[in-house]
């Protein structure tokens, strides 16, 4: 079993920064990818940034390519946030699973990121 707890959200004007974490347990996720998600009220979950587990390879949406950094260790998984938009306001989840094209065996509960204009 893998159990995932995000911290690290809050509320930062525009054009601040926050990094948010990902603490990881359970005896395999050193072996699986993990990533970030979010979901903005009323919209769908969506792709934020996924990292492989080696470390050597990443993918990230578009409109935060050049903003966010993910990364990891072997205690979770992290993402740095910065020049932050409104639009990047959203709950944003943690996610852990063998396979980095699929992204969604494990899930953490979400931390809130707000960011005013």
């Amino acid at each position: 079993q893998v159990q995932l707890v995000e911290s690290g959200g809050g509320l930062v004007q525009a054009g601040g920064s926050l990094r948010l974490s990902c603490a990881a347990s359970g005896r395999t996720v050193s072996t699986y990818a993990m990533g970030w998600f979010r979901q903005a009220p009323g919209k769908e979950r969506e792709f934020v940034a996924a990292i492989s587990w080696s470390g050597g390879t990443t993918n990230y949406r578009d409109s935060v390519k050049g903003r966010f950094t993910i990364s990891r260790d072997n205690a979770g998984v992290y993402l740095q946030m910065n020049s932050l938009k409104p639009e990047d306001t959203a709950v944003y989840y943690c996610a852990a699973d063998p396979n980095i094209a699929i992204l969604n065996r494990y899930w953490g509960q979400g931390t809130q990121v707000t960011v005013s204009s």
